[in-house]
């Protein structure tokens, strides 16, 4: 059976090309909301991380409704740290919206997704977005996506796209960039038009492949999913399943099924072959499980999760200032929410070390690590992290592998030197390379360590003018050494506030992390010094007080403004001896050995 009245799409992009504002206008146009309801911008970014940081970092469902077709939509992600959302949820649908910016043209993570939608076999529409922009160039990027598709070894049919332009923000569509429409109905007619209607055994004994995985403190695990084959019906008996057999079959029951409509669920008595469906009362379902029908227990194929990356050590936190700001500081409370963690995050992996009060975590790169730790401290965690590290592998041959990113780099001409003087220092190696108007776009590989702590630096040498994207390629023989920092710290010498004509005399020494009047302890990390050794500095130091003046000794001290450290800025200055203490307020780096004369005993042995 056939069911025309519905289809399944998923949109893929890159990060920041539109995806989130062009499914804003569908569902505006599809009839999601009404007349005169109050919507916010990106909708769909309903996490606050998401709305801040302008990036999607979970898969999510919603519908539409365009002349009685309902169409099932799944906004994706479009950083490659949250890869492994994109690859489960091209299982539920039959094709893919490819959304690329008129300007950019396709990105490395265009690539990685577009790949596994291929793969699929799914049918695909290119939608070049932001025609509007005064540096589109909308005729060279559908050039630039033809030659993808062919790299990618695209069927001929898929090869024979149809192409549309579009202003996600207008909410306009076109077949030509010169001539939009005043809607988005040529979009929705090429969906209906091209994107296969779902196809299965009505009849059959039900079966459902879970591809995504929600959490409710309410009502549990909520698994999502598409129905392949027959109806699922509430209260029914069901066995669980995997096609891995990394389980062993077990039965449950359905206590609740919910249909998508717009943004919201709606509870129903039973989903059709072909519905993509949320549904609840299984505890320990996991994403790749196939719920079946007791009568015919058979599992469905699942891709295997890409394995994380890179690890970072969880701890808790033993600074002076412990306890201070924080909720929850202890090593069960921050275990109980690591492992928690663990219920909607499959790309992750937690696992205990030797020490009761540390965590093993790893994850898909430093972005995705990031974000939970900004999560976490949001909560009110307070705890402690290393420094991140790649996850090596051993092939057959006992040859050391490690993890490779395909690094795309966007610069202006004048800065090609320093950046391709960087890259071979950091064992990068050159894959392309060709002009862009007065720009150059090169493309390198490049060990995953060796863009740890590189941005901030790509940054400065390109005057912030340049953007850098990068996508996990592969597995690749051991690259060597390569040195991680260039700078050394300077360290608060004794426990104290930080007072004006202290930071005077340490700001000669580098750059600084604080300002005046911030409580600092002996250990902590108060700024970077140009030189790679780490300097002591008293940044508590006081002015003596003397009856002695002179004309001039007695001016306002001028102190150089701070250099206020982001998250990812911190975990990218972070050093092998060295830590980072997160709280709810603060984020403080500071040595392991806090101790100076200690820590000075450590070197030394070391040597």
């Amino acid at each position: 059976m056939i069911r025309e009245d519905l289809r399944n799409i998923a949109i893929i992009a890159h990060v920041d090309h539109g995806k989130t504002t062009l499914v804003d206008e569908m569902l505006k146009q599809g009839g999601a909301f009404r007349e005169n309801q109050a919507v916010a911008d990106r909708v769909m970014d309903s996490g606050d991380l998401e709305r801040e940081r302008g990036i999607t970092i979970l898969a999510k469902n919603t519908s539409a409704v365009w002349n009685g077709v309902k169409i099932n939509i799944v906004d994706t992600p479009g950083h490659a740290d949250f890869g492994g959302e994109v690859e489960r949820v091209l299982k539920m649908v039959n094709g893919v919206v490819l959304l690329v910016d008129a300007a950019e043209g396709p990105m490395p993570q265009t690539r990685f997704v577009l790949q596994k939608a291929l793969e699929l076999g799914h049918r695909v529409i290119v939608v070049v977005n932001k025609v509007d922009k005064p540096d589109a160039r909308p005729y060279e990027v559908v050039d630039e996506c033809l030659e993808l598709l062919l790299d990618l070894d695209a069927s001929e049919e898929q090869l024979d796209s149809p192409i549309i332009f579009c202003s996600g923000r207008n909410g306009t569509a076109g077949v030509s960039p010169d001539n939009l429409g005043s809607d988005l109905s040529v979009l929705f007619e090429k969906i209906l038009e091209q994107i296969p209607a779902p196809e299965g055994d009505l009849e059959g004994p039900a079966q459902v492949l879970v591809s995504s995985i929600d959490y409710n403190d309410f009502v549990g695990r909520i698994a999502i999913g598409r129905v392949e084959r027959g109806v699922l019906r509430q209260n029914q008996d069901v066995m669980v399943c995997d096609w891995h057999n990394s389980i062993q079959p077990y039965r449950g029951k359905i206590t609740a099924i919910y249909q998508i409509e717009g943004l919201k669920r709606v509870p129903c008595e039973e989903a059709k072959m072909g519905d993509i469906i949320c549904f609840s009362g299984i505890t320990d379902i996991t994403i790749g499980n196939t719920i079946c029908d007791l009568a015919d227990v058979s599992p469905l194929p699942f891709v295997k999760i890409s394995e994380p990356t890179v690890e970072m050590t969880f701890s808790v936190n033993n600074s002076p200032f412990a306890g201070r700001e924080g909720k929850f500081v202890t090593s069960r409370q921050l275990r109980d929410r690591l492992f928690k963690e663990l219920l909607k995050d499959v790309s992750l992996r937690v696992e205990e070390t030797d020490s009761s009060d540390s965590f093993r975590v790893c994850g898909r790169g430093e972005m995705h690590l990031s974000i939970l730790i900004e999560t976490m401290r949001r909560e009110g965690f307070e705890f402690q992290v290393s420094t991140p590290h790649v996850l090596f592998q051993t092939d057959e041959n006992g040859t050391k592998l490690e993890p490779i990113e395909r690094l795309l780099v966007d610069v202006p001409e004048e800065y090609m030197g320093s950046v391709m003087e960087k890259m071979g220092a950091r064992k990068g190696e050159l894959v392309h390379m060709a002009p862009s108007g007065s720009r150059m776009r090169i493309e390198f590989l490049v060990p995953s360590r060796g863009l740890f702590g590189y941005k901030s630096e790509f940054l400065t040498d390109t005057r912030g003018e340049g953007i850098m994207n990068a996508v996990f390629d592969g597995y690749q023989p051991y690259k060597g050494e390569i040195d991680r920092r260039t700078v050394g710290s300077l360290i608060a010498f004794e426990t104290g506030e930080s007072i004006t004509y202290g930071l005077y005399n340490a700001q000669e020494r580098g750059t600084l992390f604080i300002g005046p009047g911030v409580p600092v302890y002996e250990g902590m990390i108060v700024g970077c010094s140009p030189k790679s050794e780490d300097l002591a500095v008293n940044v508590c130091k006081k002015k003596h007080v003397s009856n002695m003046r002179a004309s001039g000794s007695d001016e306002a001290l001028r102190l150089v403004p701070y250099r206020r450290m982001s998250l990812e800025e911190c975990l990218e200055f972070l050093g092998e001896d060295e830590l980072l203490e997160v709280t709810p307020k603060n984020l403080r780096l500071r040595k392991r050995i806090l101790n100076n004369s200690d820590r000075m005993k450590n070197i030394f042995k070391g040597k």
